[in-house]
């Protein structure tokens, strides 16, 4: 089961995810809106996958093309899914506490943390200023 408004701030759920990316017949595109100067940014992924519960929504994902200058989620391939409640990160202590909002371990994407508070940011955008203004992920059908 998804929350958020499906008008706006929406995550479709880690079930849902896993479902509809288990026959590998989806990509993954993030559109990005950098804070800094305003200026939009696009990462796309050709492979994402998202494995079931039992294996902690594991990621799997590659395949970059965009111009968001540098393949910032290609970090957290392989990281299991966390929340403030469930810690599924590495070593790293529990991200999804720590930065507000649960997410694939920590690592230089960080789309689902708090926004304004240095925590909401995609490495590598924008020079040394990566912060975002906003961020959407979008699971497409493969042509």
């Amino acid at each position: 089961m998804g929350f958020g408004q499906p008008s706006g701030n929406y995550w479709l759920g880690n079930d849902l995810l896993n479902q509809l990316t288990a026959n590998n017949l989806y990509k993954l595109k993030f559109d990005l809106q950098s804070l800094r100067n305003g200026n939009w940014y696009y990462a796309e992924y050709s492979r994402f996958l998202v494995l079931s519960e039992a294996e902690n929504y594991k990621l799997v994902v590659n395949g970059y093309s965009g111009n968001a200058s540098f393949d910032a989620f290609f970090f957290h391939n392989d990281d299991m899914f966390s929340t403030f409640d469930r810690d599924n990160d590495r070593p790293s202590g529990n991200c999804a506490a720590r930065y507000g909002g649960g997410f694939w371990g920590c690592g230089p994407c960080r789309v689902n943390g708090a926004r304004r508070t240095r925590n909401f940011y995609w490495s590598g955008l924008s020079g040394s200023y990566p912060d975002l203004q906003y961020s959407r992920m979008w699971v497409q059908c493969k042509p």
